[in-house]
């Protein structure tokens, strides 16, 4: 849900399920600046915020609350135009990410993607990033 504001300043985007966990954190979901939407990192919490234990359903959820904040501003994974995924050990996960990703990109053409490799994302093992270009200007 778009909360009312000008047109031509930043409005915050959130999901509406999981609205209160952002505001207990602190930050957006996603910015809507004009037609592009820029969503905050998303990873596999639980519906309390927690982490997923298993990877493979981490990744899953991590996808899954992306596409519920991308649906908030009208916008699908199509949409996409820029990604940039965030790794905890890239080497040993990269078979697993693959796997789920190619479920939400079966054929092409494929987004651009960068791929990070970090020490840390809060007890999470996989983040993903977006910036999103709102269909016929939001």
């Amino acid at each position: 849900m778009l909360q009312a504001q000008s047109a031509q300043s930043p409005q915050p985007v959130f999901p509406a399920s999981r609205s209160a966990l952002y505001e207990k954190h602190g930050y957006s979901a996603a910015i809507r600046s004009g037609d592009l939407l820029f969503v905050s990192g998303q990873v596999g919490s639980r519906e309390d915020g927690s982490p997923e234990p298993d990877f493979e359903r981490q990744v899953a959820l991590a996808f899954d609350n992306l596409k519920a904040v991308l649906a908030a501003a009208g916008c699908g994974l199509a949409d996409l135009v820029d990604v940039t995924t965030f790794h905890t050990d890239p080497e040993t996960q990269f078979e697993t990410i693959l796997a789920v990703k190619s479920r939400h990109f079966p054929a092409p053409p494929y987004p651009n993607w960068t791929a990070v490799g970090v020490t840390w994302l809060a007890g999470f093992d996989f983040e993903i990033k977006v910036v999103a270009r709102i269909p016929n200007g939001g």
